[in-house]
């Protein structure tokens, strides 16, 4: 039976075989030496879910990287499958010499993120109909509530969210990006902005999320699992 899993289940279930969970999906990037390697190791991975394969995995196939994703997609979220299926998926890179692991500190710019984008709105019920529109986006699976988030049916753009006020703030951005990252590579991110000329607006609410900001007042949070259950 399909256990949905607690975004600390999740982190920690997976951690080992190399897999980030990131907003709701376990996700791995593997570096490859060709593109026929690549499909290679895409056609292993169907192979290893065998039946499951259409209804939790997902690959990102190029000619020096393989993004894997996995979620239980009916569900919108990450289950003991999908757990079981990073493992043997992990496995079968091993068994090729290709490695699941984060290549952090190699010189890689980042292993693997997710970005959203949030709009600020007094009236989300009233603005969510024209963003899907515009953007041919639809609802979550589970999730068609008039305030509920937007996702790209073909997984090819960002997530929508919306962030309700309760006043009208003229003198910021309505829009900003949220960068989750693994909860292990925060740090890393963070330091990087900052030296980059960015400034820190807000940390109460770390490590679920860090308010940075450009030298013009622009908005973006850095974001992980850390800090949501409970």
């Amino acid at each position: 039976m399909e256990q949905k899993l607690n975004r600390q289940e999740a982190s920690e279930a997976v951690q080992d075989y190399g897999w980030r969970f990131l907003l709701g999906t376990f996700r791995t990037s593997v570096p490859v030496a060709s593109l026929a390697q690549a499909v290679g190791l895409a056609a292993d991975a169907v192979a290893v879910c065998g039946d499951d394969a259409d209804r939790h995995l997902r690959v990102d196939v190029r000619p020096d990287r393989v993004v894997l994703t996995l979620q239980t997609s009916d569900r919108a979220t990450v289950t003991t499958r999908d757990v079981e299926l990073a493992r043997r998926i992990s496995a079968a890179a091993e068994r090729s010499g290709l490695l699941t692991q984060p290549d952090i500190g190699t010189g890689a710019p980042r292993s693997v993120q997710l970005v959203e984008i949030a709009i600020d709105a007094l009236n989300i019920a009233g603005i969510r109909p024209f963003w899907k529109a515009v953007l041919g986006y639809t609802g979550e699976a589970g999730a068609e509530g008039p305030e509920d988030p937007l996702v790209d049916p073909v997984g090819q753009g960002p997530a929508i969210w919306f962030q309700r006020m309760d006043r009208a703030r003229p003198q910021r951005n309505r829009i900003h990006f949220d960068i989750c990252v693994p909860h292990d590579e925060a740090s890393r991110r963070l330091e990087t902005a900052l030296a980059a000329g960015g400034r820190l607006v807000s940390a109460t609410r770390a490590p679920a999320f860090w308010v940075l900001a450009d030298l013009e007042g622009n908005e973006a949070c850095i974001t992980t699992w850390q800090g949501r259950d409970g």
